[in-house]
């Protein structure tokens, strides 16, 4: 049996069997969480969206009625909205920005010896990152860190790729313009 037809029935006997969709939650577990932890910047909050994001698709994964090469799609775009849920309450929002602010000068200090400059860069980095609307973090996560196709992207948000292309150049656009007001001003980003 080839591996997309074992994964087919995988996705089709997890629908009623608990240890079928354990197999199919560890096969797909770190490929939700790190595209959480991308655009979060914070493992405790991109484990709470992840968790949230299986909850959704143990409760939904009767409705899902794609390929199997469509089901990691359909996963980034629950974990998209569950990312986007998150993030939505400014005060939310805020809170991450000083976590990651706090979290990477921490994580900085105990991986890399002090090197100010890089640490400078990343913490400007992921708060313009932070400071797009979440449409454009989407977007930059799944191009640049999850490394997926314009097609692929399109068919995760349910858009056209000539869509997906405009907002991304708008998204990349907005956040080199954010990181050259940025750096011209000593860091302030918002």
């Amino acid at each position: 049996m080839s591996s997309k037809a074992e994964n087919t029935d995988l996705i089709r006997q997890a629908c009623s069997d608990p240890d079928a969709f354990a197999q199919l939650y560890l096969l797909h577990y770190n490929d939700v969480f790190h595209y959480c932890i991308r655009r979060l910047f914070d493992r405790h909050s991109a484990e709470d969206v992840t968790s949230t994001v299986f909850f959704k698709v143990m409760h939904n994964l009767g409705s899902f009625d794609g390929k199997v090469t469509d089901f990691r799609n359909w996963l980034l775009q629950i974990a998209t909205n569950a990312v986007n849920d998150h993030l939505r309450n400014s005060k939310r929002r805020a809170d991450v920005i000083q976590k990651v602010v706090k979290n990477t000068c921490t994580e900085s200090n105990s991986v890399i010896p002090s090197n100010d400059k890089l640490l400078e860069k990343k913490v400007l980095l992921k708060r313009a990152l932070l400071s797009l609307k979440p449409k454009y973090q989407t977007i930059i996560t799944l191009r640049f860190f999850e490394n997926m196709k314009l097609t692929e992207i399109a068919a995760c948000l349910e858009k056209n790729p000539s869509i997906v292309r405009s907002l991304l150049s708008r998204a990349t656009a907005k956040l080199r313009k954010k990181l050259n007001v940025a750096t011209r001003n000593e860091g302030a980003i918002l």
